[in-house]
């Protein structure tokens, strides 16, 4: 979209007014209020380590090191997939995954969405519970918030496995789940965040975009914020707290208040989850901001086909720590072979990957080698 001449005259009153400000500044406009600014580089030891794990997490070259080993395939088993919302790309992913792995095995998958609201996850739960399932997907909610459900599917036997359920992969006491199937959200979390660091050589104004409602999505968001305060030089800006079922109708309206609060200041932007910043291109695009940026923008999660395709095009986002969700869905149907079949947990985590247009090659998806053909092995289903 272009600019209008006013529109124009008032972006360069802002940036001039932005330099005059930090001109008249002790310290640098991107540093922690009050610190003087020191050389070129804000953190040269924690940017020197940031750099050197965003190049092992930029490789594409990941060979599977799944489990090798495992139960064969039961029959007749039925699962339902309990969505915290479909709209949420990652849920959505994970969930296209366990009904592409299903139908290998010959098992029938039912997706009840919750709709992103507690009454509406609870009466999705209800529902699953009441379809007497083989097995449960608490699919990217706290399953505290459904307490009761998960009661009742335990005392009904019903096998419960997580996706982005509990702030860890594998079992779970408390909340009892066979098993939890997420990446280690320490490494996202420190993955983004170091890799604001080390595009920009330590010296970063940034934006923070969190669902505080999710107790994974906060503690996500946590450890991003621990881990910029390890560089001096980069300051946190805002944290900003907007669910994602509200993230359509609230991110424009938050993206033109940061711009105008921050205006040249704010230089990068982490968000627990790819979507806000598809809800914020509109916002950018009214503003006049580049597509290509500032700010740079990296989703913490998941990396659904539209964040890809806003990386590969330079389109309001940067770069995306994805989730393998496709390769998920699969681990999903596997974990509950094994709680059909008596047999323990995989504790298979997937690696943490930042894909950049640089890597990705064109592809919208995070899609590593080697998983289909890996699980048809333990399996035994054989690609024809």
């Amino acid at each position: 979209m272009h600019r209008t001449p006013a529109r124009t005259r008032s972006r360069a009153l802002l940036v001039s007014a932005a330099v005059l400000a930090a001109g008249c500044g002790s310290g640098s406009s991107n540093g922690p209020a009050g610190e003087p600014s020191s050389g070129p580089n804000g953190c040269p030891a924690v940017h020197a380590r940031a750099q050197a794990a965003v190049g092992r997490a930029e490789r594409a070259d990941v060979p599977w090191k799944g489990p090798a080993g495992g139960p064969r395939a039961v029959s007749g088993k039925t699962l339902v997939y309990v969505a915290q919302t479909m709209t949420n790309p990652g849920v959505a992913g994970a969930a296209d995954g366990v009904r592409e792995a299903a139908r290998v095995v010959g098992w029938n998958v039912r997706v009840i969405d919750g709709a992103g609201t507690p009454a509406g996850i609870q009466a999705a739960m209800s529902e699953a519970v009441t379809l007497k399932p083989s097995g449960i997907v608490i699919g990217g909610f706290d399953p505290g918030s459904t307490s009761q459900q998960v009661a009742r599917a335990d005392a009904a036997g019903i096998a419960l496995v997580g996706w982005h359920a509990v702030d860890a992969p594998g079992p779970s006491r408390s909340p009892r789940l066979f098993t939890n199937v997420t990446t280690e959200v320490t490494d996202v979390a420190r993955a983004a965040a170091r890799w604001v660091v080390a595009r920009s050589a330590g010296r970063a104004g940034v934006v923070l975009f969190t669902d505080d409602s999710i107790p994974f999505a906060r503690n996500k968001a946590e450890l991003i914020r621990k881990e910029l305060a390890t560089c001096p030089g980069v300051r946190l800006l805002a944290y900003e707290n907007i669910p994602i079922p509200d993230a359509s109708s609230r991110t424009p309206r938050e993206i033109s208040s940061l711009l105008s609060r921050f205006q040249d200041r704010w230089t990068y932007s982490v968000a627990i989850n790819d979507l806000y910043f598809a809800d914020a291109a509109p916002a950018f695009r009214a503003a006049g901001v580049p597509g290509s940026g500032p700010p740079f923008n990296i989703g913490a999660g998941d990396g659904d086909p539209s964040a890809f395709q806003r990386v590969n095009s330079g389109q309001f986002q940067a770069a995306t720590v994805p989730e393998p969700l496709s390769l998920q869905g699969w681990q999903i149907v596997d974990e509950f072979n094994r709680a059909f079949s008596g047999r323990p947990a995989s504790g298979y985590v997937a690696p943490v990957h930042i894909a950049t247009a640089a890597n990705s090659h064109g592809a919208t998806s995070w899609d590593p080698s080697g998983y289909r053909e890996g699980y048809r092995r333990i399996w035994g289903r054989t690609a024809p």
